[in-house]
């Protein structure tokens, strides 16, 4: 089962699951662990990322993601949801809630 797709750099249409690109990067981490300049390189760079992801107010855990899946269904059960029908193109949909487009 895919949980993720990530797009390889090497090659140009490579898709590796989250479990393959996991096992890439400590592969790629136990060719450079016995030099201390690349590893020292590695540690910077891993630091950066996470600042970045810190940033990213788009990024959340799966804990969160699913919390908001759940409260997207509660909406739904309690009548809050709008929804496209079969077929129907989003024109269509924004004036059939009333915007004149």
């Amino acid at each position: 089962m895919k949980i993720n797709n990530y797009i390889c750099g090497n090659k140009k249409y490579c898709i590796m699951t989250a479990m393959e690109l996991n096992a890439q990067i400590w592969r790629d981490m136990a060719a450079i662990a016995d030099s201390e300049p690349l590893m020292s390189k590695l540690a910077k760079y891993l630091k950066k990322l996470v600042k970045i992801k810190n940033e990213d107010p788009t990024l959340m855990t799966k804990e969160e993601f699913f919390a908001r899946v759940d409260e997207a269904k509660a909406q739904y059960d309690r009548g809050e949801a709008h929804v496209m029908l079969p077929n129907e193109n989003l024109t269509e949909y924004l004036r059939r809630r009333g915007y004149d487009i």
